[in-house]
């Protein structure tokens, strides 16, 4: 066959290969009772004001179990369950965002004070249809792909979209569902995020949302209020997240290796590791390596990993950002044991939780910020993020179509950060990591990570 037919065949076939995801509607979801009098300013906490302004993104793939993932010829049947389930998607999502008011709301700033103005303007509800199967997507972990099925950039601002929850419906031509969600990190931590899927899921489901766990979103500010110049002299700038250009990459630990990686990371100072601890720790060892392949020296390392001060405040309903971090340091010089840096990282966490324990005022809250932009500011030290999503219940959202096959996270490009999520078994992790293009192309070719972890596997 001639050269310039064969060419003309593969060009052909990758067009006609490639995803095209057409939007039908754009709508703005309002909640389905208006925000009581008393509730109609919702005041942001010192915790939600330090918070860099972007999106937290994540999305959740429901194959269509009861048809075979092909291009199916039941058009009438395919139809009817889109509107169907479009319809109770935003029925639903109005009766949630009742109870969870302020997400239907718009922040204003008076007098350098952040707050809600909770006017139920609504959420933004996207619907698409996509034109190949589910399982195309689903193959491979692919951010550019992934970040489509998304309504927005979690890398943009409130400002620029005017809403502070936002849903993409994404319907695939097998029946499969994809629903992509992102919320202003200003009104909520992974935490939150968790807790509002499942409170919408279980209204979608039951239609009464019985269920529905219990929230509150005016304590935290009570709590702990901003306070004047000092609070904002301490804000977290958005420099800190688009710092350099860095890529993304997806990492795998399924269970039976997290447990043989427990076992290597045990000691006598710590004999029993938690997953969390020793992912996090080899994937914070992996990236000093990586960064000293490429300087040709060891620089200091800390890593930044968030704790959920619920636990540690005992206020486990409290909605918005509760989030402290833990700082670990890895500043001597030469070659570090998982063991040991394991041993770093459960120092830190004890003390972390002997510090708060007992509960922490709003000038701590500023002092321990203070000493976090500090720490980010240093560009003599390597600083590491790590967030783990794990336990949040995001396997747990069943909108009546059965329970997610996949929840991913689609990947921000932030330099040196780390997020953990469950697999489907709640055993497993999925670990993505950004970080500079150079350390990433060493990283990922890393014998000891790799011989725990696998590198972009395919979901189905």
């Amino acid at each position: 066959m001639n050269f310039f037919i064969k060419k003309l065949i593969y060009v052909w076939s990758k067009m006609c290969s490639e995803m095209v995801i057409e939007v039908i509607s754009k709508e703005t979801v309002t909640p389905s009772s208006s925000s009581l009098h008393h509730l109609r300013t919702s005041n942001l906490s010192v915790f939600d004001h330090l918070v860099p302004d972007f999106y937290i993104p994540i999305l959740f793939f429901y194959p269509n179990n009861s048809i075979t993932d092909h291009k199916i010829n039941i058009v009438d049947h395919h139809h009817s369950m889109i509107i169907e389930r479009s319809k109770l998607l935003k029925t639903s999502l109005s009766k949630t965002l009742s109870r969870f008011y302020p997400f239907a709301g718009r922040i204003f700033s008076h007098n350098n004070i952040l707050s809600i103005c909770c006017n139920d303007n609504g959420a933004a509800f996207i619907e698409t249809r996509v034109n190949c199967p589910i399982s195309k997507v689903m193959e491979k972990h692919n951010s550019g792909i992934l970040s489509q099925l998304l309504p927005n950039d979690p890398q943009s601002t409130f400002e620029s979209t005017g809403y502070l929850l936002l849903v993409q419906a994404n319907f695939f031509e097998c029946g499969g569902l994809a629903i992509g969600i992102t919320i202003s990190h200003k009104i909520a931590d992974g935490f939150t995020l968790g807790t509002f899927i499942r409170s919408w899921a279980a209204m979608c489901l039951s239609s009464n949302g019985m269920a529905l766990p219990a929230t509150e979103f005016c304590v935290p500010a009570s709590l702990y209020p901003q306070q004047d110049l000092f609070i904002n002299s301490l804000s977290t700038s958005r420099e800190h997240v688009n710092s350099e250009a860095c890529v993304n990459k997806r990492f795998v630990f399924d269970a039976s290796n997290i447990v043989r990686l427990k076992s290597k990371a045990t000691s006598a100072t710590v004999p029993n590791p938690t997953r969390v601890e020793v992912v996090t720790t080899l994937l914070w060892k992996c990236a000093m390596e990586a960064s000293r392949s490429n300087l040709s020296f060891t620089r200091p390392a800390m890593l930044f990993l968030a704790a959920n001060m619920r636990k540690v405040l005992k206020h486990p309903t409290l909605m918005g950002n509760l989030v402290g971090c833990v700082f670990a340091a890895k500043t001597q010089e030469g070659d570090a044991t998982l063991q040991s840096l394991v041993a770093i990282l459960r120092k830190s966490i004890e003390e972390f939780k002997v510090k708060y324990g007992e509960g922490v005022s709003r000038d701590a809250i500023c002092q321990h910020f203070k000493e976090h932009g500090d720490l980010m500011d240093n560009n003599d030290i390597n600083n590491y993020f790590c967030s783990s999503w794990c336990k949040f219940g995001f396997y747990e959202a069943n909108f009546g179509w059965g329970k997610p096959s996949w929840v991913t996270f689609p990947g921000m490009k932030i330099k040196n950060t780390i997020v953990l999520i469950d697999t489907k078994d709640g055993e497993g992790m999925e670990a993505f990591l950004s970080l500079k293009e150079e350390d990433m192309a060493v990283i990922e070719t890393n014998k000891e990570l790799l011989a725990y972890a696998s590198l972009n596997p395919t979901v189905i």
